[in-house]
């Protein structure tokens, strides 16, 4: 299967987390000691991608300097022990992985965003991944969906459960049948107040697509939220090619919401043994004084 290509969309406002957005990307922001770009790029090279697409603002050099394999090193007082590992710091890339930076002038909606990588990819089906969506899992996400995945003409979006009352936070969808796997989808709404919403399933961050759905993002206007919305090419899709749910295996933490990130970074402190006892302590003596 030719897999190969990962588009990040990761020129977003951030505009929740201001004022700390206003000079750090939201991407940029850590869980523990890396930033949320980190665990996504991670995933997908786990999953095999070596041909990595970000979509970036203007003022988002962080994440191309995060990734650069050329650090300035030249500071007197470095010891080669610190050396070595700022060295080995900046080899997040493997030497087989390439990064391809691309520059949304306008932050113009998901939709638009994947748009501009049209030419990047080049005519083969690819995976987005969207890292406000951190997903704590054995194997990761992406790997999962890349094991159910044998069609170029399909598609796959990863979906959870989740309270109906939430679903004017996501892309929700109906289907009509499934396998043990995979959700045949029938169709899809962007936030759909809940007593619209045809099912509890909703859309997260990682998706498989067939190269039609550029195509499609061409065609569609403005929808919700005046953004090119990527639910309603995923809609236009329906029409000609299958596209399947995947229900993944994991943990997610919605890392667009300050609660999330807070939640987030517990969850992965109490896996990191320097921290665990001593965090336990302390959130038990927070709790316990409230």
């Amino acid at each position: 299967m030719n897999l190969k290509k990962v588009v990040f969309p990761v020129a977003g406002l951030g505009s929740r987390f201001l004022p700390v957005t206003k000079a750090i990307p939201k991407e940029m922001l850590p869980i523990i000691d890396k930033p949320l770009i980190q665990y996504a790029v991670e995933e997908a090279i786990e999953a095999g991608f070596d041909e990595l697409i970000f979509i970036t603002g203007n003022t988002k050099k962080a994440i191309t300097e995060h990734f650069d394999d050329k650090p300035n090193l030249n500071i007197s007082n470095l010891t080669e022990d610190k050396k070595n590992f700022l060295a080995e710091m900046y080899r997040i890339i493997p030497d087989h992985v390439s990064c391809k930076y691309i520059i949304q002038e306008e932050p113009l909606g998901l939709g638009h965003a994947i748009l501009q990588a049209k030419e990047a990819v080049d005519g083969s089906p690819f995976a987005v991944v969207l890292a406000d969506d951190l997903i704590d899992s054995k194997k990761g996400v992406l790997k999962q969906m890349l094991d159910q995945y044998n069609d170029e003409d399909s598609s796959i979006v990863s979906v959870q459960k989740i309270n109906k009352a939430e679903s004017v936070n996501y892309g929700i969808i109906d289907f009509k049948k499934g396998s043990a796997d995979l959700i045949e989808i029938e169709n899809i709404i962007e936030k759909p107040l809940p007593e619209n919403a045809p099912s509890n399933f909703g859309v997260v961050g990682r998706y498989i697509f067939c190269n039609s759905i550029f195509s499609l993002l061409e065609k569609i206007s403005a929808g919700v939220g005046n953004e090119i919305q990527l639910t309603d090419a995923i809609k236009l899709l329906l029409n000609t090619k299958p596209v399947f749910g995947y229900e993944f295996t994991g943990t997610r933490f919605d890392c667009g919401s300050k609660l999330g990130m807070i939640k987030a970074n517990i969850r992965f402190a109490f896996k990191n043994v320097t921290y665990k006892d001593e965090l336990k302590k302390f959130l038990q003596k927070c709790i316990k004084n409230e």
